[in-house]
């Protein structure tokens, strides 16, 4: 059974899926752009490296930012005499996403080296016994 997605948007630019009782925030691309400004500047704790990086100002990372801190209702950034410094939450939520970005760059590598075997040939993952 394939989740149903309740179209109702939120002002994040998020929708809410749903499966029986389980939910699951499926963000949109605007979203994913916002942790990729995220994951940049807690890499380089400077908004202004980010922004180099990004080809943004740093303005817009700070925007991006603030998506992300406003979603989480949690701060990801404290300043600091010497620019800023992350918080707990910011500090979580980096190792999550450097290890995830870490691996979806090295899958897409590899597809792109032609690697991977042909999409035809791929087969579906199994779920609860059966192909979905």
């Amino acid at each position: 059974m394939s989740p149903r997605l309740d179209t109702r948007s939120l002002d994040s630019g998020l929708l809410i899926r749903s499966e029986h009782s389980m939910s699951h925030r499926c963000y949109d691309l605007a979203f994913f752009i916002a942790l990729e400004a995220f994951e940049a500047s807690a890499f380089h704790l400077s908004f202004e490296l980010a922004a180099s990086e990004l080809n943004v100002t740093p303005g817009e990372i700070s925007r991006q930012i603030k998506v992300v801190e406003d979603e989480l209702g949690a701060p990801l950034f404290a300043r600091a005499a010497s620019g800023v410094v992350l918080t707990s939450v910011g500090k979580d939520l980096y190792t999550a996403l450097a290890g995830i970005f870490s691996k979806t760059c090295r899958a897409l590598t590899t597809i792109k080296r032609g690697s991977r075997t042909p999409m035809s040939r791929l087969v579906p993952p199994m779920r609860y016994g059966r192909s979905i």
